[in-house]
């Protein structure tokens, strides 16, 4: 079949009464590989004499997906499959062709139901794992990869570590691969596994270090290296996934997964000037890819060329129309207005009973936009509850954790504590931490700062994160982060903040002295950036507890914020936030500058000049025309904040109150007391 030399020509089955037919069919598959615009040329022609001919029709799906046409791959092989049904090779090629579509739940089944019918296809779950990989569906491709190893080696606790870790058994597979390991501690497809492992449960330090391994005992296992990039790039270690994957580009320049990555580590290196060019040469030799024009309209986005990024997003809508997540972007870029033919065909999306949980979440929040733009705020409010609920199910969150969480930090970071610290970490003044809840304002207060002479904006880093996730030990709390902290000498905080300095500096564009850090979620860490970094200057932005915690509800994000899945499960999430940060105001007077968005909307210059005074900058005219600032913005604020600031938006939860009780109420005196905290 072109991908496998297993899998193609010899295997046709000579049952029609022309031999010509035979050489024709063969000579069409010979060319599947090299030129599959020729085989899909020849499978016309041999469709004109023998228009019912399966082999025929498979060479012609096996060819239009070569060529990018993954829709008309899939009707040339569902007529395949009503002429010969229990085709192995026909229902492989289908399974590729779902894969390449992003049905990849349908592709799993496909296969599976190939080496049911024909266990000879011994690579049918690599080649799938090489197609999903293409597709820009990383963890299926993983899935995909257990699967082959399974099946191709003999080992049986290999195999039942395989299978383990296809179930979603992630302790028992990871407790087989371990024991594996000790006796084959160089088998680098088990080293791959355990890596995949790590990297589905949020481990990815873990993974990274597997998968270093994998690729230094096995240079040329192009397939770990591929991971490897991956890894690194959720990681925010943007350099490092370039370089790997630069290095696999050298091998195969046209491997449309390879490219697809690369142009996503230059655009979260910030390299819009190779990235949208490199975006522009793929989508031209691939114009068929849905999901490759949705993430040049990510790009596109984030630099401002908003018409651009909406017709990337409408292209591959029109390839794909089931794919939500277009239909989300476009929602996402929060400027853009559905038509009443955009709000049907979502709707007939949602009605199919095959539609996935992924695609059907995204479409929930998109339709929940525009409806809520046409004043449609009941109807609204179902679509965002019905993408909540889908949310909850699949994100993995403790709801007791954060109270757990806030106690440890608040016994740790004590004002006897941070006093006696006085003095210890990394003098250098160089960052400005913006922290809060996501969606307070505080790419707002970004856009505003990065507009002065003396500060540059760079993006959302997840270097604290990371760090203080390295200090943590989950086989004994006590003994890990936060409590570490008081066990720490001044040489190693002063340590810890050069290394913060040092891992940010691969974001820094320009030689001006200050630099932004906007990370809401580090609200957490104040306490430890605090001792590492004691000159560095932290900004809190508060918004209004029902705005903000129903501007999280309807809000769809791209990774993490778990928390924001729910009524209650949103609010309590504030309620902690905002009891943390009175902790560290009772701590540290001071210490951080708090930003209250309704006060800024209402007097922009006198809380910039705030600000301003705060950091120890002298005032500058252009914070405050800071939507001429020419800067990428890759959050969902990007296109609100190329605009002046406009007050409507202040109450406009207020449409929703009648459905928010739950809301309400959870926040309870948290509400009552604001802009203060009880």
């Amino acid at each position: 079949m072109g991908d496998d030399p297993e899998m193609r020509g010899p295997e046709m089955r000579g049952d029609d009464a022309h031999g010509t037919l035979s050489v024709a069919l063969s000579h069409g598959f010979g060319m599947l590989a090299a030129e599959p615009a020729m085989a899909a040329e020849q499978a016309a022609e041999i469709l004109k004499i023998f228009p019912e001919n399966a082999q025929a029709l498979m060479l012609l799906g096996a060819a239009r997906r070569r060529l990018g046409d993954v829709r008309g791959a899939l009707t040339a092989l569902e007529s395949a499959l009503k002429k010969s049904p229990f085709s192995a090779e026909i229902i492989l090629e289908r399974g590729l062709a779902e894969a390449a579509a992003g049905e990849s739940r349908r592709a799993h089944n496909s296969v599976a139901h190939a080496l049911a019918l024909d266990h000879r296809f011994v690579n049918a779950w690599r080649i799938l794992a090489d197609e999903l990989m293409r597709a820009g569906d990383d963890d299926a491709a993983g899935r995909a990869h257990a699967n082959h190893v399974t099946a191709t080696t003999k080992d049986p606790e290999l195999i039942e570590a395989g299978k383990a870790l296809n179930d979603g058994k992630l302790a028992i597979a990871e407790r087989r691969l371990k024991a594996y390991l000790l006796r084959a501690p160089t088998d680098v497809a088990a080293i791959r596994m355990l890596a995949e492992l790590a990297a589905r449960i949020g481990r990815y330090v873990d993974s990274e270090n597997l998968l270093d391994r994998c690729v230094e005992l096995a240079p040329d296992f192009h397939a770990a290296r591929h991971n490897l990039a991956i890894v690194a790039l959720r990681q925010g270690k943007a350099t490092k996934a370039v370089e790997e994957v630069e290095r696999l580009l050298k091998v195969n320049a046209k491997n449309p997964g390879y490219r697809v990555l690369h142009c996503a580590a230059l655009s979260r290196l910030g390299d819009y000037e190779k990235a949208v060019p490199h975006y522009r040469s793929l989508l031209r030799d691939h114009p068929n890819h849905p999901k490759s024009w949705m993430s040049f309209g990510h790009a596109l986005k984030t630099i401002g060329r908003q018409d651009e990024a909406i017709n990337a997003y409408r292209q591959s809508i029109a390839l794909q129309p089931s794919l939500g997540e277009a239909y989300w972007s476009l929602a996402n870029l929060k400027t853009v207005r559905f038509s009443q033919g955009d709000i049907a065909a979502m709707r007939a999306e949602l009605a199919r009973d095959d539609l996935n949980d992924e695609d059907r979440l995204h479409l929930h929040f998109a339709l929940g936009k525009a409806l809520e733009d046409i004043g449609d705020f009941e109807d609204a409010f179902r679509q965002y509850e019905a993408a909540n609920e889908l949310g909850a199910r699949r994100a993995r969150y403790d709801d007791a954790e954060q109270g757990a969480r806030r106690e440890r930090i608040e016994k740790t970071f004590t004002a006897a504590f941070m006093a006696s610290k006085r003095g210890a970490g990394c003098k250098a003044p160089d960052p400005i931490f913006i922290l809060g809840m996501p969606r307070a304002g505080s790419t707002l207060i970004e856009q505003i700062l990065s507009s002065h002479s003396m500060i540059e904006g760079t993006a959302e880093l997840p270097d604290i994160i990371a760090m203080t996730k390295r200090l943590a030990n989950p086989d004994d709390a006590e003994t890990g982060y936060p409590y570490c902290m008081t066990r720490m000498s001044d040489a190693e905080l002063t340590a810890l903040g050069e290394e913060y300095l040092e891992r940010t500096r691969g974001q820094r564009r320009t030689d001006k002295p200050l630099f932004i850090d906007k990370m809401p979620n580090n609200f957490a860490h104040v306490g430890f950036i605090r001792l590492i970094l004691p000159n560095a200057k932290i900004i809190d932005a508060r918004r209004h507890p029902m705005a903000c915690c129903f501007s999280n509800f309807k809000q769809h994000f791209a990774r993490g914020q778990n928390f924001s899945y729910g009524q209650r499960r949103m609010a309590d999430y504030y309620r902690e936030y905002a009891l943390l940060m009175r902790h560290f105001d009772s701590v540290e007077a001071g210490a951080v500058h708090r930003v209250i968005h309704e006060r800024l909307v209402e007097n922009l210059e006198g809380e910039v000049r705030a600000m301003l005074d705060y950091i120890g900058v002298p005032f500058e005219e252009a914070c405050l025309r800071f939507y001429e600032t020419d800067r990428p913005v890759r959050t969902a604020s990007s296109e609100q904040v190329r605009q002046p600031i406009f007050t409507e938006g202040l109450d406009h939860w207020k449409n929703f109150e009648p459905w928010l009780g739950p809301m309400k109420e959870a926040l309870g005196d948290v509400l009552t007391a604001y802009p203060d905290v009880p």
